[in-house]
């Protein structure tokens, strides 16, 4: 491996011109492809597998042209203090609202809250209901304006008017100005870490030519595969992301060789060689984490796995081919200001001082302090870390909606008038879907005609309304052919209470009895329904998913160290991480410590597909960090360096980009805790405290602690088990041989500079 790459960095470094022209030619044609792609279809998010899901494809089916995920509005009509909406004057300009929007082309019904008795009992309150035949992302300008123009009308009559659903609400916005802001700490953090600005650009510009491809081959494909919108969102956010981090490697490594006493090209093809093959184990660790998502069932998480593993691949492949080549047009520039400067005449005595100083920078010094106390430094860790994770054991899973909006959206708004005037039940309403289709009157004497069925609609419906946590029930509606019908049942509790779920639970469980009595099935779904099914999917999923992406990145990591105890290291210091870090999360978000620090201005569940996310993106980062850092480790081991010498040698040479990567990382996930989304904003948190527990706790302490009590154990492996693995060579030990270090070396006088900077 280590050969091949460094064949293959001198190659691209004295092909240089043709290497960046076809990276370039790469560009325009995907770019040329994504404009010219058509659209893509609208397939939906389904969550197949679950009951709420199967229930909508079951009214799409039934009741067609009234879309079950069609958009919808609820409006909200508070009156005067005092006041009612019952009141001549004000229910008139209620019915000219419902009136107003029922003349919309994309409406497929308005309903007369006074007709559908939707007013609460002290008629203070009273919503008008309003479905469209097509998805929110479809509605027309027109259609939003009408729905606005009606609602102002109303307002300006003197009624407090807000609007729930999502017809009017606006999509998140994960990047934009929340990725320029982590460039621009990328650019910072970069140029103190090199002292030079061609060093610090390089990663940037490589990554955002990587995001670029990446990019424009997601909205290249996205009709063919059915790719969202939202499918790139990952990809951009972990291209961009691991792409400076792979680049800064390379050319870390490129400006020690050259310290070395290398020459360019020499030095180069050494850089892809031994930081490169860290590289492209790293890139697979990640790549297994992202394509490990397609264990959880759900598509939309499938498409976002597999694009944002496609990105890191992009990443990977420039950091070893377009890297190389660009060092070739500034050989000199990415070296540090002092290095550039070297005298000639003083090369043996600057050597020499850099050699000293090079034994006593930042990262040796740290490696020094944690070998003479590694088990003070192994339990402090262990026991801060174990401290942060206790709230995980009160971890509960749901999709935050309205409630969790700021109180400065109409959603938000519209939510909290609802749950004051009717309950906070309201703002969760279960449907349920009674199916008489297949039922065989002749066999079992079941609901096969229009009265049967509706008969046995009615019975389902009596059942749950006496259902202990029930409110109310709707009268059910036939489907025009007279086999299927639909009703909602409105519960005591908020859509994310405890008590919801149970409900849900309690009336699936009525089940068999009800289906036995009316020979008809039913099911139940709704927004809160979904929330609870795709809860219970995800954490169905999280154990299976560990057990694929742990499993095979042992098995990856034991290749690469060569070492039993190592990867097993490696896996408990994640777990340790990531349970922290939710821990973190649970305080923050469901617990409300410290939230208003934060802007979260209403606490509730975790987001369902958090785990998922957070556990693929920490442990694909968090194996980057380890294979570049112990590696190093590997590398002085392999060439003769005594454990605890190994240990000072990695964090000498590792420690200082290492730190800088996270930074970095830190700095681009922060960028989304100021959205005024409570989703994305618990995303940004939750990756950025990752990174800090896994970068700077586990890395930085766990990971020396542990291996200076392990002492040459650390490296050990069967005898048998060493003759079936591959030799990949990740040490680079064959080039050591190949490629002897000049007798003498060039002034390594980036050796100071950047130890302050540890």
């Amino acid at each position: 491996m280590a050969a091949f790459l460094y064949r293959l960095g001198r190659l691209a470094f004295r092909r240089r011109w043709w290497v960046t022209l076809l990276w370039v030619a790469v560009l325009a044609a995907v770019g040329f492809g994504a404009v010219k792609a058509p659209a893509a279809p609208d397939t939906g998010d389904s969550m197949p597998g679950i009951e709420s899901q199967k229930a909508f494809d079951l009214m799409d089916q039934r009741f067609p042209g009234a879309k079950a995920d069609g958009a919808s509005a609820r409006i909200v009509f508070v009156a005067p203090h005092g006041e009612k909406v019952t009141a001549a004057d004000n229910r008139a300009a209620v019915e000219k609202v419902v009136h107003g929007v029922a003349g919309s082309g994309q409406v497929a019904g308005a309903v007369d809250p006074f007709q559908a008795r939707a007013v609460s009992k002290d008629a203070g309150t009273a919503y008008a209901t309003v479905t469209y035949k097509v998805k929110a992302d479809d509605l027309t300008d027109a259609s939003k304006k009408t729905l606005e123009d009606s609602v102002q009308q109303a307002r300006d009559a003197g009624l407090t008017v807000e609007v729930g659903g999502n017809a009017l609400a606006t999509q998140p916005a994960a990047g934009g100005a929340a990725e320029g802001i982590g460039i621009a700490i990328a650019a910072v953090v970069l140029l103190i870490t090199f002292g030079s600005l061609a060093a610090a650009g390089l990663p940037l510009l490589t990554a955002v030519v990587g995001v670029g491809i990446s990019i424009a081959s997601i909205m290249a494909l996205a009709s063919t595969f059915g790719l969202s919108g939202t499918t790139g969102t990952l990809a951009s956010m972990l291209g961009l992301a691991v792409g400076i981090d792979y680049a800064m490697f390379v050319v870390s490594r490129y400006r020690e060789e050259r310290a070395r006493g290398h020459e360019p090209e020499e030095a180069a093809g050494l850089a892809a060689g031994t930081a490169g093959s860290a590289v492209v184990f790293a890139g697979l660790t990640v790549v297994i984490a992202l394509a490990g998502l397609s264990v959880v069932g759900i598509p939309m998480l499938t498409k976002m796995g597999l694009a944002a593993a496609g990105a890191v691949a992009v990443g990977v492949l420039i950091a070893l081919t377009l890297i190389p080549a660009l060092l070739g047009f500034l050989p000199r520039a990415v070296l540090s200001r002092s290095a550039r400067r070297g005298a000639k005449a003083k090369k043996a005595k600057k050597a020499e001082k850099a050699k000293e100083g090079s034994e006593h920078n930042g990262g040796s010094r740290w490696a020094r302090f944690v070998l003479r106390r590694p088990l003070p430094v192994l339990l402090a860790c262990v026991a801060g870390l174990g401290a942060i994770a206790i709230p995980v054991t009160g971890l509960q899973l749901g999709m935050p909606g309205d409630e969790a909006k700021p109180t400065s959206t109409t959603e938000r708004r519209a939510y909290d008038s609802l749950a004051e005037g009717f309950g906070p039940g309201f703002n969760g309403p279960l449907t349920i879907v009674v199916d008489a289709k297949d039922t065989d009157a002749k066999d079992t004497g079941g609901a096969n005609s229009t009265a049967d069925a509706k008969a046995a609609a009615r019975t389902i419906a009596d059942r749950i309304a006496a259902t202990k946590g029930v409110v109310s029930v709707s009268p059910p509606r036939l489907n025009a052919a007279g086999d299927t019908a639909v009703f909602s049942a409105t519960p005591a509790t908020a859509p994310t209470d405890e008590k919801t779920k149970d409900l849900v639970r309690t009336i699936r469980a009525e089940r068999p009895a009800l289906e036995s009595a009316t020979h008809a099935s039913f099911e139940v779904t709704g927004s809160t329904a979904v929330n609870i099914d795709v809860a219970q999917k995800v954490q169905d999923a999280l154990i299976p998913y560990l057990a694929v992406v742990v499993g095979l990145a042992f098995l990856l990591l034991l290749v690469v160290f060569r070492s039993l105890l190592v990867p097993l290291k490696a896996a408990a210091g994640f777990l340790l991480s990531v349970l922290a870090a939710f821990g973190a999360v649970v305080a923050v978000f469901q617990w409300g410590w410290g939230a208003s620090l934060l802007g979260v201005e209403q606490t509730g569940p975790i987001m369902s597909l958090m785990p998922i996310f957070l556990v693929g993106i920490v442990f694909g980062l968090a194996m980057d960090y380890e294979v570049f850092l112990v590696t190093r480790m590997r590398e002085a081991y392999v060439h003769g360096d005594r454990p605890g010498q190994a240990i000072v040698t990695g964090f000498r040479h590792s420690a200082r980009v290492v730190v800088a990567a996270a930074l970095i990382m830190m700095a681009v996930f922060s960028g989304f805790v100021g959205s005024a989304e409570s989703m994305i904003k618990m995303m940004g948190f939750g990756l950025a405290i990752a990174v800090l527990f896994d970068a700077f706790v586990v890395r930085m302490a766990l990971v020396p602690a542990v291996l200076a009590l392990l002492g040459d154990r650390a490296w050990w492996l069967p005898r048998w088990l060493d003759k079936v693995l591959p030799n990949i060579d990740v040490e680079g030990e064959a080039l050591s041989r190949r490629s002897p270090v000049a007798a003498v070396p060039a002034p390594d006088t980036t050796s100071e500079r950047e130890s302050a900077h540890v």
